[in-house]
């Protein structure tokens, strides 16, 4: 039984022309070479050559082909080499030609048949038209636009090069976006476009294209943080690991003993140090009141800068300027003069003004026990 449908294609390269030099037409038609399908496309590609241009629009045609449930078609040639490649009878020698010929072969599976056929002078100026029109027709592109950026100055940057903020539709260099997200998370701020008192968020899914890998892993990893409440968060003691855990990940097993999910080294859960045998928490403590060297030297030198350190989750922090007012990243509000939660001390800032019956509880002292 003879194919029912015709795939017409061709692809063509001008030398005359700069802007556009390449296009190609695909036609597919029925019994009667009646069209039931046409396309035509330029090609952005100033390096590309007529073989290539002629098996992308092979390419195109018979995905189209599969993509309306044709079984069977022929695949009309009007160039000796292209029949001979298509039969499998000629081996390509450029790269990409044979990357282009395994992409045909490809989708070739998807038929029921497809046979090559090669076409008559008259046959041939079908897809001919398409092709010349796919050229003729596009428009010339026109000179990008220059934009500044507000951060950086630089005046004279293309528009493709800007970064655009979806949701206020600012505009920034991708450099100086860059640097904005580093430094977002390298302090764990919210991620907020960098626009003056501007508090439009900004994405992973739309920044990741301007992300070099490592600032990549580091959203990645906040976002995996931020996903589990502060309170619930436990980091392998491993230094080699470091592993970011849930308690919900535990949940269900008796006592106080752990293995990380990633390196498997047990810990204590409750102490958030490596397993200590043969001993309980309370005589760990006991024995080990600085867990290394270094929390001794960081509890000392918090001491005399005056640092705090979050209640809800240990996060140490520096008031360089402002009011006594802190936010901790993990949303805990309180009084950097003396530790109070907030609303429960009278120091210069804008808490709301406590309502407690027993006054002698509206200052705590702000320790490192």
């Amino acid at each position: 039984m003879e194919p029912s449908y015709r795939l017409y294609f061709k692809g063509l390269f001008i030398e005359e022309t700069t802007v556009l030099p390449a296009g190609f037409g695909v036609g597919i038609c029925g019994d009667k070479d009646d069209l039931v399908f046409d396309m035509k496309r330029p090609i952005h590609e100033p390096s590309i050559t007529v073989l290539e241009a002629e098996l992308i629009a092979l390419k195109c045609g018979l995905r189209e082909a599969v993509s309306m449930r044709i079984k069977d078609i022929s695949i009309c040639c009007d160039d000796d080499q292209i029949f001979e490649l298509v039969m499998g009878r000629s081996t390509p020698e450029q790269e990409s030609i044979a990357l282009l010929m395994r992409d045909v072969q490809g989708i070739r599976k998807y038929l029921r048949s497809s046979i090559p056929v090669m076409l008559t002078r008259n046959h041939a100026n079908f897809a001919y038209e398409f092709a010349i029109e796919a050229i003729i027709e596009m428009p010339v592109p026109v000179p990008a636009q220059k934009e500044n950026c507000s951060i950086c100055m630089e005046d004279g940057i293309n528009a493709d090069q800007m970064f655009h903020v979806a949701k206020c539709g600012h505009m920034f260099c991708s450099d100086c976006m860059r640097s904005h997200i580093e430094a977002r998370l390298a302090t764990r701020y919210k991620m907020r476009c960098p626009g003056y008192r501007c508090k439009s968020l900004l994405t992973f899914g739309r920044c990741v294209n301007i992300l070099t890998p490592e600032l990549k892993e580091k959203w990645e990893q906040m976002i995996k943080e931020d996903l589990i409440p502060v309170t619930n968060r436990v980091y392998c003691p491993n230094p080699r690991c470091s592993a970011l855990m849930s308690v919900a990940d535990f949940s269900g097993l008796m006592g106080v003993r752990r293995s990380c999910v990633k390196c498997g080294e047990p810990f204590c859960i409750n102490c958030k140090v490596p397993w200590h045998i043969n001993l309980s928490c309370r005589q760990y403590k006991r024995l080990h009141p600085n867990h290394t060297e270094n929390d001794g030297k960081l509890r000392d030198l918090a001491d005399e800068e005056r640092w705090r350190q979050c209640r809800m989750c240990q996060h140490m922090i520096e008031r360089s300027s402002g009011c006594h007012s802190m936010t901790c990243r993990c949303g805990h509000e309180f009084c950097y003069h003396c530790g109070a939660d907030a609303g429960l001390c009278y120091h210069g800032h804008n808490f709301p003004r406590p309502r407690l019956r027993n006054p002698t509880r509206m200052r705590f002292c702000f320790g490192f026990c």
